[in-house]
């Protein structure tokens, strides 16, 4: 029987960890946040009063078993003067089922069938979910486009409204073999799973071990200086200490020219290893190269980090 995989994250961040980890012989429950407020999703969200959607779209164009020139098809933006200007088509068509369906999961299932997806994907909640952010000044900042882009430290993050989690995500954390907080944004793609009690309560008490797949980089604003232990310790005050057994992180530098781009470019600095605090928490460290470095760019070595995942998981 495989080993089972819960992984919550959303974004860009958990697509690319999907994209490589559907290859390895394990059975994958991916639970994905439904407050993205940005772009195409927020515009769908409040024309329609729906969850984001997305996030869930990139997950399952990263699960999906299709050749590529289809499921890029998934992911063609319309660029046009009309109200479809800026729209992903899968969007749109996840949007079409859930207005039909009335159920975002029962939605995700039947796209899943289409775009021949054979592991499991969750919605965190059905509910229309508002993401809202306490800065260290006490400013309150609502909705998950205006966090990101608000260059703020935060001191709370919270929801607007009361989530409800489906009972079938609880179910598969406690017959996980491994949950996984996944890389992605600490405070929009990660936390907002951890502001649900339930899902906390499950994790606490789940046989299984937790993993956190840190960031390489990191984010403008919101983790600016940030070190490992800096991302452990935020996720430890929504889920509580000695829950997270193993951090995996990057050991890579890269070339001044290119580390330039990205510092002067885009405000975004390496997160550096700081061994002595994640000893001190007690939490395992696996460490490794995780960077490809192309023609003045930067991307996860999502392969090298699923064979990590996949080791781990099988000792």
């Amino acid at each position: 029987m495989k080993k089972k995989i819960v992984i919550f994250g959303g974004g860009t961040g958990l697509s690319h960890v999907l994209r490589e980890l559907k290859n390895f012989p394990v059975d994958i429950t991916a639970v994905i946040v439904v407050s993205d407020s940005g772009s195409s999703t927020g515009r769908l969200r409040k024309e329609f009063l729906i969850p984001g959607v997305g996030d869930i779209r990139k997950v399952l164009s990263s699960l999906s078993e299709l050749p590529e020139d289809i499921k890029n098809i998934m992911e063609y933006r319309f660029e046009t003067y009309s109200d479809l200007n800026g729209h992903p088509l899968g969007n749109l068509v996840l949007t079409a089922m859930l207005n039909k369906t009335k159920n975002l999961k029962t939605s995700i299932n039947h796209l899943s069938k289409l775009l021949d997806v054979r592991h499991k994907v969750l919605p965190l909640s059905e509910d229309y979910l508002t993401l809202m952010g306490e800065t260290i000044e006490g400013k309150i900042i609502e909705g998950e486009d205006n966090l990101t882009r608000a260059n703020e430290k935060y001191k709370r993050i919270f929801y607007k409204e009361k989530p409800h989690v489906d009972k079938e995500i609880l179910t598969a954390i406690k017959e996980a073999d491994l949950v996984i907080l996944s890389m992605g944004s600490l405070y929009t793609s990660i936390l907002p799973h951890l502001l649900c009690t339930k899902i906390t309560k499950e994790i606490k008490h789940t046989k299984a071990k937790v993993m956190y797949l840190c960031n390489t980089m990191t984010q403008p604003g919101e983790t600016d200086n940030f070190r490992v232990s800096d991302h452990l310790k935020i996720l430890e005050k929504y889920l509580g200490k000695n829950r997270i057994n193993v951090v995996v992180a990057n050991n890579m530098t890269i070339k001044p020219k290119t580390f330039q781009k990205y510092k002067s470019d885009e405000q975004k600095d390496f997160v550096l290893i700081d061994y002595k605090n994640i000893k001190n928490m007690g939490i395992e460290l696996i460490e490794d190269d995780l960077l490809i470095i192309g023609n003045d760019t930067v991307k996860s070595n999502s392969l090298k980090l699923c064979s990590i995942i996949f080791s781990y998981l099988m000792r």
